[in-house]
């Protein structure tokens, strides 16, 4: 297969594109606005108990590193467990037209760089929904029942000529494979997957309900493969989370830390607030940095997420950049206490004034987009808390 692309790039024509390679293997592709690298690691992890899978490494899922992917994808190999990542429309096409592949996982439809589709979440499914028309038209779909756009996937104009089967998990909505009787505890989440007419308990050891959608891919792609349930459940339980993913750090005197620092926008930093109010004690704190990329919706984004923080269960709220003050501006307007949201200009005085909030029993969330370094303010709050409670020799 050839593309038919042409045009001139500063008086040259442009090169046409590689062959794609079209492997007799299964290639899992993952995309979506939030979830890709957790769901690819989960699928990932399972395969390789049984196989020796080639998987994209970390979250670089930019077309050059799907590039390097074909030379670097063996015979031995007995799958690719791939992660197709997009800025703009066409990117995920360009994936497919160097790599095809035959399953596919689109984990929702979100708000992550919808700055580029006009701030229309329609311009975003359909970008990401070149996954499906230009993947092998036999293969098989997996999506999220319970994202309102990924349901309309299954519709023109975005299935274009695609002829394969379709998969769906969710939480809320039926589905082929369902997750119930949902229990959170300290450490992770126990819930039962319902599918095929079949009863099956996981346990995940990581924060965050919505996690487990990445979970219920993870099994559905397994299962698709022909992997034992026991395989499947072993493969979850041991699951280790990614950094900056809603890591936490318990400190002295009951302390802790949550960091979601690896990127943001309106659903997963209000995802991330839910996970502060289930898993914090004490006094909550949220420290919420500007989203990038928000182009038109920049406003109504960040605006969403303070009306959303202002329902929780959450004690104090600082924001810290230009656009993060609607987040505290919506906050305050929506009822929470003006005399607890502090917008901070710079990092400086935000960790001067975070220093005075470290408490006995007290829980930080930090979220923001990975470009803005919030791990920064992770990393002071873990040592200032050693600091001001480390006991005198």
């Amino acid at each position: 297969m050839r593309g038919t692309g042409k045009g001139k790039v500063k008086g040259k024509a442009k090169a046409p594109p590689a062959k794609t390679l079209i492997l007799q293997k299964p290639v899992i592709a993952v995309t979506g606005s939030a979830g890709k690298t957790t769901t690819k690691e989960m699928i990932a992890d399972i395969l390789s108990r049984r196989w020796n899978i080639y998987k994209s490494m970390y979250n670089r899922n930019f077309l050059g590193n799907t590039r390097a992917h074909i030379k670097r994808i063996k015979s031995e190999h007995k799958a690719a467990v791939l992660e197709f990542g997009m800025t703009n429309s066409g990117h995920i096409k360009k994936h497919c037209q160097m790599i095809q592949p035959s399953m596919s996982v689109i984990t929702n439809i979100g708000t992550a760089h919808i700055g580029n589709f006009g701030g229309l979440i329609n311009g975003v499914a359909m970008a990401k929904s070149e996954l499906i028309r230009h993947m092998k038209p036999t293969g098989t779909v997996f999506l999220n029942m319970d994202c309102e756009y990924s349901r309309k996937l299954t519709e023109k104009p975005y299935v274009g000529a695609f002829a394969g089967a379709f998969v769906t998990v969710g939480i809320e909505s039926e589905a082929d494979y369902r997750a119930e009787d949902i229990v959170v505890d300290e450490k992770g989440i126990h819930f039962t997957c319902v599918f095929a007419g079949e009863r099956e308990a996981f346990y995940l050891p990581m924060l965050g309900e919505h996690n487990i959608y990445n979970a219920l891919f993870a099994i559905a792609v397994s299962r698709a493969l022909g992997f034992p349930i026991g395989v499947v459940r072993d493969g979850l339980r041991s699951f280790q989370a990614q950094r900056k993913r809603l890591t936490r750090y318990r400190l002295a005197n009951n302390v802790q830390v949550l960091d979601d620092t690896y990127s943001s926008n309106p659903d997963a930093a209000k995802a991330a607030i839910d996970v502060l109010c289930q898993v914090g004690s004490g006094t909550k704190v949220a420290v919420l940095a500007s989203m990038l990329e928000m182009g038109n919706y920049e406003v109504v984004g960040h605006e969403d997420v303070g009306r959303y923080l202002s329902e929780k269960d959450v004690d104090y709220l600082y924001t810290i950049g230009k656009s993060a003050r609607h987040i505290a501006r919506a906050a305050i307007r929506s009822g929470f206490p003006s005399n607890r949201v502090i917008h901070c200009q710079t990092k400086a005085r935000l960790h001067r004034l975070l220093a005075k909030r470290i408490g006995p029993d007290t829980s930080f969330l930090v979220k923001g987009s990975h470009r803005l370094k919030m791990g920064e303010t992770v990393l002071f709050l873990c040592k200032e808390t050693v600091r001001q409670y480390q006991q005198p020799k």
